[in-house]
């Protein structure tokens, strides 16, 4: 068993690659660095660069599955430069898998892809306070983010033209120790400057980074297909979640809450990052057969600070 990856040196792809060599699954995966390019029995990679629609095409020998986790962070400020590469690296990069296996098809070469499954982002729905979201709500957010996902999206369905199955996961906040917001949030807390943010009352879905891997790994080995949101069943606000990070370091939270405007001022429009509210249903997987390790915060913090 084969799969590609790419974004397999990010958060979520090292921890989905570690689970794939796990359970006896070979990877390879795709690099826009020539100086990461491994080859290993089991994890070989292989570059690719989506400014010159360049892809080597040997990456997809005897792979049935492939993991689109490739995305630049979104926690930067929102420069035009930036909004173009969050952009690029999520829709044009699925566009260039789509159209080289596509080419594939049409050249009558052998194509053994039959699953894609790519991430997505809950930042697609609109954001609200008393909404609880599930996979069938119809609408995208209108701003930055709601854009990039219905985009993303859309270029993952173009899949099914070549009968590849496709799945999207919809990914909350990951919390992991060593990256992500965790470590963001933990920073000031342990200097006694922690507050929660804006109101502090907007919902965060977040999820374990175990279980964001175990979840990729449960719809690949139970060939899922369609769109899952890839959180946690208890998702918290924004001040729930600061306190129980506090509780868990032994830190006071003193500070007043950090107002709207402040954040704003200091992050640009990227400050919707944390300032939105989207409350998301984890049922859907749930229902699917996944059991999560990590199903409240309480539990997921004191796991990955122990």
């Amino acid at each position: 068993m084969k799969v590609l990856i790419t974004g397999a040196t990010g958060l979520v792809g090292t921890a989905l690659t570690e689970l794939c060599h796990k359970n006896g699954i070979d990877v390879n995966y795709l690099t826009t660095s020539k100086d990461k390019i491994q080859s290993k029995n089991n994890y070989k990679g292989f570059y690719w660069n989506t400014k010159t629609d360049e892809i080597d095409d040997a990456c997809f020998e005897g792979v049935d599955t492939i993991f689109h986790l490739a995305g630049a962070t979104i926690a930067q400020r929102w420069s035009v430069e930036n909004r173009k590469a969050i952009f690029e690296s999520r829709v044009v990069t699925t566009r260039l898998l789509y159209s080289t296996l596509s080419r594939k098809h049409k050249n009558g070469e052998t194509v053994t892809v039959k699953h894609f499954i790519t991430a997505s982002a809950i930042g697609g729905y609109p954001s609200s306070f008393t909404k609880l979201y599930d996979e069938s709500y119809p609408e995208y957010a209108s701003g930055f983010l709601g854009q990039v996902v219905e985009q993303w999206e859309t270029a993952a369905l173009e899949f099914q033209k070549i009968d590849v199955m496709t799945s999207r996961v919809r990914t909350g906040v990951i919390l992991d120790k060593e990256a992500g917001a965790l470590p963001k949030l933990m920073k000031p807390i342990s200097y006694g400057a922690g507050a929660p943010l804006g109101t502090g009352k907007q919902w965060q879905s977040w999820i374990h980074i175990d279980d964001m891997a175990g979840i990729y790994y449960h719809i690949y080995e139970n060939k899922l297909s369609g769109v899952y949101n890839g959180v946690a069943p208890a998702p918290v606000t924004n001040k729930k979640f600061t306190e129980v990070v506090a509780d868990e370091l032994g830190k006071p939270l003193i500070l007043p809450k950090v107002p709207a405007f402040a954040l704003k001022l200091m992050l640009g429009d990227m400050a919707a990052v944390v300032l939105e509210s989207q409350k998301v249903s984890a049922l859907k997987i749930q229902e699917d057969g996944y059991k999560f390790k990590y199903s409240d915060i309480d539990s997921a913090v004191a796991d990955l600070l122990a």
